[in-house]
């Protein structure tokens, strides 16, 4: 069976689809055509299906009702997730004031921040834009995401909010639900789950080959350097990546819990893979 598959262009997606993007895991079931897009362009795809199986937001669940959540392939951070950056220390209240640069709406970062502070003004940017944007004064304040978490400092930032910090006081622990991967329901729960198998595979194989797979992750590097691309890589492929589990799976249903009780998202019903 021929399927489309979206990812985004970083790295730890590529870590994530290695072995199966460069047939060192093969299926006898599927052929992978992969497209490659920003995380807020598949999430908008999503919302019209195009694409087979694709790599989306949490936060993007509650507007695609043609799919369903795979149980691998998830990026939740442990106790970590987007920060918010300026170019000095300001108070919560003077934050609600700025307009923020987002990576996208549809992104669980946005969601989460909402959660934290309450509704806010922004505007939209590519997620890579916007530390520069924020160095170079055409922001106040943004929201952080992907490896740029990582390197706020050497682009002249410092970090005033850590939203994975705060979700994992408000929830006692639970992972922080950012990315995911899912799959058109309409294709049967048979052919999810297949596929759900296929792709945990491909992460284990990238798990057990790492500096191979970091070797064809560099592709998406963005120019950093390889220890931070490691460092990456580690954060957001971890075990609740390989089975999201019990644990990720209160997760996501924990944000929309709290999103739903503040009118930020519609009311639906999630559907994912069974175990």
């Amino acid at each position: 069976m021929e399927i489309s598959v979206g990812h985004t262009p970083d790295s730890d997606d590529a870590f994530m689809f290695y072995g199966m993007f460069t047939d060192k895991v093969p299926s006898p079931d599927f052929t992978v055509n992969h497209v490659i897009e920003d995380i807020e362009n598949l999430n908008l795809k999503a919302t019209n299906p195009e694409l087979d199986v694709t790599a989306v937001s949490v936060h993007a669940c509650a507007y695609i009702p043609g799919y369903t959540i795979l149980r691998s392939g998830g990026s939740f951070g442990i106790n970590y997730g987007p920060i918010v950056t300026a170019k000095k220390q300001m108070t919560i209240e003077e934050l609600k004031k700025c307009k923020i640069a987002i990576p996208g709406k549809m992104t669980s970062a946005f969601l989460l921040l909402q959660l934290m502070i309450g509704k806010f003004d922004y505007v939209e940017m590519n997620f890579s834009d916007i530390p520069k944007a924020v160095e170079s004064g055409e922001v106040d304040v943004g929201l952080v995401i992907h490896e740029t978490q990582l390197s706020y400092e050497q682009e002249g930032n410092v970090k005033i909010l850590d939203v994975g910090e705060w979700w994992d006081k408000t929830t006692n622990g639970l992972p922080v639900p950012l990315g995911i991967n899912v799959m058109r329901t309409d294709l049967g729960m048979d052919t999810i789950v297949k596929f759900d198998k296929y792709l945990q595979s491909s992460i284990e194989f990238g798990i057990e080959n790492f500096e191979d797979a970091i070797e064809y992750a560099m592709q998406y590097s963005r120019g950093k350097e390889r220890p931070l691309i490691e460092k990456f890589v580690k954060m957001y492929v971890n075990q609740v990546t390989v089975n999201m589990g019990d644990s990720g799976e209160q997760a996501i249903r924990k944000l929309f819990e709290m999103a739903k009780e503040k009118g930020l998202v519609p009311d639906f019903e999630i559907s994912i893979a069974t175990k």
